[in-house]
Parts: structure tokens; C-alpha cells; sequence
């Protein structure tokens, strides 16, 4: 759904509707850790990005569904530089993760769970009705 009144949005909608009776997963931050609880790219948005997403597609395929079919997210970014932000957005967008409507909020924050921690992305997705 496109707002005709809004500035076009980079990479994500102002809104996405989901139909009554849709099934959706609602998935807790994913975090740039390795199977082992291993930190992976430590001091490397880029890199830590990546992982997270590896992270919530695991994730998203054991809920039987993927990045194509996420409606909502949040990205949290341990910085206070512009860069960093849009470093890890340019991962994300080139990701497929926000191919779909999927409005997406972007955020720099103090710190995050884990130390050495800068990227944790939340996620809602329809888990559709027909693979």
C-alpha cells in the first residue's frame, strides 16, 4: 500500500496489511552469536549483520517461513554514527528481507545484550498458508 502523502520510504512501506485469519510468528531479537554462542564480528556492523540475519532465517524456516514473508521489524544498532546505521540497512535491504510490504523501524542504541553486541534485528512474520 503506497501513502502518496509520506516521503518514499528507502527499502521498506509505511504500512502492510495482513487478511483475518493469516497465521503470523513473532520472533525475539535476533543476535549476531554462532550455534557454539560464539559473538561473530566483533566491532564489525557489517559482518554482525549478516549473522543476524543467517540467525532469522534459521529462525524463520523452523516457524515454516522466511525473509520474503516478514511484515515487521526492528533493527537495533549499538552507535551513535550515521554510517554504521546505514551500513547495516544496505546489508539488510540487499538481505531479500524487505522485498515484500514490510514496514521496518531503524534505531541507534546505547548497548545492546551481549558484550561486543551491535546489531539485533526483531521480526513479524505471515507464515503462509501454502509453501
Amino acid at each position: 500500500m503506497t501513502v502518496n502523502e509520506l516521503t518514499p520510504p528507502p527499502g521498506y512501506a509505511h504500512t502492510a496489511i495482513v487478511e483475518a485469519g493469516e497465521r503470523l510468528v513473532f520472533l525475539a531479537g535476533a543476535v549476531p552469536l554462532d550455534p557454539h554462542g560464539n559473538l561473530v564480528g566483533e566491532g564489525d556492523p557489517t559482518a554482525q549483520t549478516h549473522q543476524v540475519l543467517r540467525n532469522l532465517t534459521t529462525a524463520l524456516h523452523a516457524a515454516g517461513t522466511g525473509l520474503p514473508h516478514v511484515i515487521a521489524t526492528t533493527v537495533y544498532v549499538a552507535t551513535t554514527d550515521h554510517a554504521d546505521l546505514r551500513a547495516v540497512w544496505d546489508v539488510v535491504h540487499a538481505s531479500g528481507l524487505t522485498t515484500g510490504p514490510h514496514t521496518s523501524t531503524l534505531l541507534g542504541v546505547t548497548v545492546l545484550g551481549y558484550a561486543g553486541q551491535i546489531v539485533e534485528i526483531t521480526a513479524t512474520a505471515v507464515i503462509p498458508s501454502t509453501p
